[in-house]
């Protein structure tokens, strides 16, 4: 089997670093590249500190010495984890830009196969599930599935997956790789909820055989939940299972648009205990 390329976006908050320690676990049987990344700028204004910090200028240089000092001390942590992993290897990048472009660029660069990252980082606020660059990135990075890893996740490997779907546009195999791929190291199952009154159409029905086939050599259940919203219906089936992950495809030019993309990482406060993984649908 590859190499698996995962890039890991740290900001070196204790979330970041409960994000890489679960990776290191959900892929401890795999080869993998992992490319940490600290992208550091002046302030929050992008553009000011573009224009005033050049190379070579006290600001900048302090901030690429406590970019790459940080990157260092994660590295030496992880050496000390790496011995009883000798599959993975690390490589560290310290960037100066705007972070979703960093992202982007190093994705491209580097033929990243999946992102994982905390759900929020140093400066987000206690109230929001998500930090801005997780959203960000869930939203805007669209040739790379990422996992988003809240601080409170168990480093467990998942057991349960939650798949919400409303069957309108059809499935592509390779749109679910990396569920699938999930599901089979952990033994998981998946649960595909579709949330609806009425029954599926003949267009539906078929989408749904094509996700039976696509499941059929992991353990999968097919369930409705009716007579409640989307939001409350995951939010309850997630906590009365205690499911350990939930997975859904992000349409593209339907983010915030689809209620249960909204309903995923908006409000609910429930998966701030549960990753996240992004998949995106190939028509981009």
């Amino acid at each position: 089997m590859m190499k698996r390329k995962i890039l890991f976006p740290t900001d070196f908050s204790k979330n970041s670093w409960h994000a890489i320690n679960y990776a290191l676990e959900l892929y401890k049987d795999d080869d993998c590249d992992f490319f940490l990344l600290n992208v550091f700028s002046l302030s929050g204004n992008v553009m000011k500190s573009l224009l005033n910090m050049e190379p070579g200028s006290e600001l900048y240089e302090s901030a690429k010495v406590h970019s790459e000092t940080g990157l260092n001390r994660m590295l030496d942590m992880l050496i000390i984890k790496r011995e009883t992993q000798p599959n993975h290897h690390f490589t560290t990048i310290s960037m100066f830009n705007d972070t979703l472009e960093a992202i982007k660029t190093v994705v491209d660069n580097k033929d990243i196969d999946i992102i994982v990252m905390g759900s929020k980082g140093e400066t987000d606020s206690r109230t929001s599930v998500y930090g801005s660059t997780a959203v960000n990135v869930m939203e805007k990075v669209r040739n790379c599935p990422v996992l988003v890893v809240p601080q409170e996740a168990d480093y467990a490997l998942p057991k349960e997956i939650v798949f919400p779907t409303d069957y309108k546009i059809p499935f592509k195999r390779r749109e679910l790789n990396f569920l699938i791929e999930i599901a089979k190291k952990s033994f998981a199952t998946v649960q595909v909820i579709y949330v609806n009154e009425g029954e599926l159409s003949e267009y539906q029905l078929k989408n749904k055989v094509l996700l039976e086939e696509y499941f059929e050599e992991i353990n999968h259940n097919f369930r409705v939940i009716r007579n409640i919203s989307v939001h409350s219906a995951i939010s309850c089936f997630v906590e009365s299972r205690e499911s350990d992950m939930i997975a859904f495809i992000n349409k593209k030019h339907l983010f915030f648009g689809s209620i249960l993309n909204q309903a995923l990482v908006k409000e609910v406060g429930y998966n701030s205990k549960v990753p996240i993984l992004v998949m995106h649908d190939l028509k981009n």
